[in-house]
């Protein structure tokens, strides 16, 4: 006798949702930004969502307890027993191995990746204003929200970090706009290809494109094929902004169907949307806009950099396709109150200035010193920097880092840990990038131990300085203990 042929192992993976028949879901692996938020969006909804993960610590465990979301751990086929769903929402950190998307699958419960939910439940429908790109897309897209929301469209938005104008990743408004932050990043175990190509872009604002997620993407061609493919989901009569100062970009815009509106952070340049006047206070960006070589009105953008200048010129440029007029734009500019982690000012000890960014790739951490250093002319400069993502692991791009730090007055550099998704013999290379450093003129130390690294910074600091410290994760608590350390070394001095 023949066995029977067992079904296909991805078979209950459903290409489309009928959100009329959707009542109960559960998320496997809620705990992550993106995940958390999605879970508060589909609560805020109606809808009944419980979800799972390994380890859930706060923020996202405060939260998701605050939203009345059940979160079960560790994962588990049990689980699915509690939770009872007629959809499972399955996260990009979980691997086909985990015991509770193993149970998934052979009891064939209906299941989708994140991205293909957030496109069949929320933007299906709508006008999704997509912000793509390597750098910028968290600020940005908050911003894009922001402006909508400020101007009365009542819009819904989901992003990447916590808006401060709002306390939270997400906002749920009954108007016709959705904005979604687009990560090239893959979508789960069972879709491979990138995020973004789920969230059907009718306005899509590409802010840059760069290599990364080396650990996914061979080279960088190989990651240009993923955004090419991007700008073609663009209707004929949707919207497309593109940055100028990224060539490569505009080159792969021009694949689209649509005709692609150009903005670029220099004045005078050859773009449709560029500033003028500008100049920078502690209060932010102050610049005038010019429109297709029209000049519009002045504008306070309550944030540092150049970076963040050119990214609101994109934002400028979508918004005035929208719909909306110089001044509420401008209005909705002056009242922004930016991201968490972004140039966020954590504290002021002993005249010591603590500012938090997510900066990681060589360029953000440039354009994020700069930024700073303009911010706060005629400060000691001091960055902490910690290499955790899959690229900035990497020597990939060991040169550009050395160049990365130069508007530092001094730099310290945790040596990351050893990962199994980088090759061995293709680390970032510290203690070479500290003597690099130091032969700019930037004074540099390398630490592998997170308390030590926090006591070295401690001590090294002065009132009047600016310490800025940057990851795109927990830094393995270094934050609590460098303020503890402040704390002590200011009370000392009382």
């Amino acid at each position: 006798m023949n066995a029977p042929t067992p079904p296909p192992d991805n078979g209950n993976v459903v290409t489309h949702v009928d959100a009329s028949r959707v009542r109960r879901v559960h998320l496997v692996g809620v705990a992550g930004t993106g995940m958390g938020s999605f879970a508060g969006m589909l609560k805020a909804s109606g809808l009944h969502v419980t979800g799972s993960d390994e380890n859930v610590y706060p923020p996202m465990s405060d939260m998701l307890r605050t939203w009345g979301i059940p979160v079960m751990t560790p994962y588990a086929a049990g689980n699915l027993d509690l939770a009872k769903p007629d959809l499972v929402v399955i996260g990009n950190v979980v691997r086909r191995v985990n015991p509770e998307a193993t149970a998934v699958r052979e009891r064939g419960l209906p299941q989708v990746s994140f991205p293909a939910a957030l496109g069949e439940l929320f933007l299906a429908q709508r006008h999704p204003v997509v912000v793509a790109g390597t750098h910028g897309k968290t600020t940005t897209s908050a911003l894009m929200g922001h402006l909508l929301a400020h101007a009365g469209r009542d819009p819904s938005f989901l992003v990447g970090g916590v808006t401060l104008n709002y306390a939270g990743n997400y906002r749920v408004g009954a108007g016709p706009h959705v904005v979604v932050e687009g990560d090239e990043y893959d979508t789960a175990y069972f879709d491979k290809g990138p995020k973004f190509l789920h969230y059907r872009p009718r306005t899509l604002l590409l802010t840059s494109v760069e290599f990364d997620h080396a650990d996914i993407y061979r080279d960088l061609a190989h990651y240009e094929s993923a955004f090419e493919k991007l700008v073609q989901l663009v209707p004929a009569d949707g919207t497309l902004a593109v940055c100028a100062a990224y060539p490569n970009a505009v080159a792969l815009a021009k694949s689209a169907r649509v005709r692609p509106v150009t903005y670029r952070g220099q004045e005078g340049a050859d773009a449709d949307v560029v500033p003028a006047g500008l100049r920078f206070s502690e209060a932010g960006a102050h610049f005038g806009v010019v429109l297709r070589g029209e000049p519009q009105g002045e504008v306070l953008l309550p944030l540092g950099g150049s970076h963040n200048v050119e990214n609101a010129l994109g934002v400028y440029g979508c918004a005035r396709a929208l719909g909306l007029s110089h001044a509420e734009v401008r209005e909705g500019f002056a009242s922004f109150r930016g991201v968490r982690r972004r140039q966020e000012v954590r504290a002021d000890v002993g005249g010591i200035r603590v500012v938090d960014d997510f900066a990681h790739h060589p360029t953000a951490v440039r354009e994020t010193l700069a930024a700073v250093k303009g911010r706060y002319a005629g400060r000691r400069l001091v960055a902490v920097f910690e290499p955790r993502s899959n690229t900035s692991r990497r020597n990939i791009h060991q040169s550009d880092y050395a160049a990365a730090f130069d508007a530092a007055d001094a730099a310290f550099i945790k040596v990351p840990e050893r990962h199994d998704k980088v090759p061995v013999g293709e680390e970032l290379d510290v203690p070479r990038l500290v003597e690099d450093l130091r032969a700019r003129g930037v004074p540099a130390e390398g630490s592998a131990e997170v308390p030590g690294l926090a006591r070295q910074v401690a001590g090294f600091a002065r009132p009047g300085d600016v310490l800025l410290v940057m990851s795109n994760g927990s830094f393995g608590g270094f934050m609590d203990l460098l303020m503890g350390h402040l704390r002590a070394a200011a009370e000392g001095r009382a």
